[in-house]
């Protein structure tokens, strides 16, 4: 099985999400995408997986949030731009398995795509 998390070590969900996959006997493919970032068709294919609005994928309490001018009434290729060129924006953690994702909060969400 693949699997892959996008992930962020500073936070606590992505870095709890990875060890329960681990503690599963899985060594998933991990994307620190801050540094590997996703392209706005990667985010768009991720967003139609998840089967949300690419909004309800963003980090509000960011600064960056504010400043990247978007909100609920956004067209949704403004929100991917954004999202692509403001990483920190990203939902974190995104567990990608068996043609399906799931967001890591709580950690265990996750289960359901293993």
């Amino acid at each position: 099985m693949s699997i892959t998390i996008w992930h962020n070590p500073r936070c606590s969900k992505s870095r709890q999400t990875l060890a329960l996959i681990e503690a599963r006997g899985v060594a998933p493919h991990v994307r620190l995408y801050l540094k590997d970032v996703p392209d706005i068709g990667e985010i768009a294919a991720a967003v139609d997986l998840l089967e949300i609005a690419a909004i309800e994928l963003v980090r509000r309490g960011e600064k960056t949030y504010r400043d990247a001018q978007i909100d609920d009434a956004s067209p949704e290729r403004l929100v991917l731009a954004a999202l692509a060129a403001n990483p920190i924006l990203i939902e974190r953690p995104i567990v990608f398995a068996n043609g399906k994702a799931a967001i890591g909060r709580p950690p265990e969400a996750v289960l359901d795509i293993l």
